[in-house]
């Protein structure tokens, strides 16, 4: 257990809180950091209101702090797609504001959230900022010797995600519309990964041998996106329809990601992990729970045990 401070950057998000929540628990004292106050702070945490495009709030905000996360950024592909301006702004400066505030307060390390469409020509401008980022993260280690841990995260799905989530996206649909529909012929293939998996192992890399290292977070259930479609067809008590529209997004990739080469990252596993089966189930209850505003059973999500993919 750890006494130090850690501060979370985009804790107010989908990644960031559960991260937050997961240096808790591990003994962190825990700082939080947002343009909007967390929904989901903790009474043992202290939230900071401010913005990473403001360098000397930032600065203020990391004082005393061994360890550093950046989540704040544009995250959405598309969006990122139709907003090179700010994805540059945010992604790629917003983060140097973070680096500097961390090689002043003697951090002992930043711990980035990247994505593994840098490896990609996929990815458009989400893709060109991560890039971006992770040089200047490995060149601040080389100038002033901040130790960096750059984690490069693959489809993640689970509570308190919005319609920005691929998976949350296709189970919203299925309870509201009784169908799903997406761009694209259905094969491409993705690494699902719990958000709650990815968030312990974002807390194991703070040890000693993780340092200055590239790692991928993509999880173990690597399926074509129609499989995961017919999974959510099968677990709902109504027949679900699905459709294909081939106009496919081209800043998406198919089957892999890899194409370009930056640094050389290590996958990186839990030998326990959430079933995705099983991580579909608790989404539908939080989805359940926004339609029918009201907290409901957890055993009486719409689905039957013997309906599992």
């Amino acid at each position: 257990m750890s006494n130090e401070i850690a501060i979370v950057f985009g804790a107010s998000g989908f990644l960031g809180s559960h991260v937050a929540e997961a240096l808790s628990a591990e003994g962190y004292r825990v700082r939080l950091f947002d343009r909007s106050p967390s929904p989901y702070q903790k009474h043992d945490q202290e939230m900071i209101v401010g913005d990473i495009m403001d360098l000397k709030e930032v600065i203020k905000a990391t004082q005393s702090a061994a360890v550093v996360y950046n989540f704040a950024a544009i995250a959405d592909i598309d969006e990122a797609h139709e907003k090179p301006l700010a994805t540059a702004e945010v992604n790629i400066l917003g983060n140097m504001h973070v680096l500097e505030a961390a090689r002043l307060a003697g951090s002992r390390r930043f711990i980035f959230a990247s994505t593994v469409y840098v490896y990609s020509e996929s990815g458009s401008f989400y893709r060109a900022s991560k890039q971006a980022a992770e040089r200047f993260i490995e060149t601040y280690h080389e100038r002033y010797g901040l130790d960096y841990t750059i984690l490069r995260y693959g489809s993640l799905y689970g509570r308190r995600t919005d319609a920005r989530n691929g998976i949350y996206r296709m189970l919203h649909e299925a309870v509201e519309k009784h169908s799903i529909t997406y761009r694209g012929s259905g094969e491409a293939i993705r690494e699902y990964i719990h958000v709650e998996d990815a968030a312990r192992m974002s807390v194991q890399v703070l040890a000693p041998e993780f340092a200055n290292r590239h790692l991928i977070l993509t999880g173990q259930e690597r399926l074509r996106i129609k499989d995961v479609m017919t999974m959510i067809s099968e677990i709902m008590p109504w027949p679900i329809e699905l459709h294909f529209n081939e106009a496919n997004a081209v800043h998406h990739y198919e089957v892999t990601p890899y194409a370009f080469q930056p640094r050389i990252g290590r996958k990186l596993v839990l030998n326990e992990h959430v079933d995705l089966g099983q991580g579909l189930l608790d989404c539908i209850r939080e989805i359940h729970k926004e339609f029918h505003h009201s907290d409901i059973d957890d055993d009486a999500t719409p689905a039957a045990s013997d309906n599992k993919a």
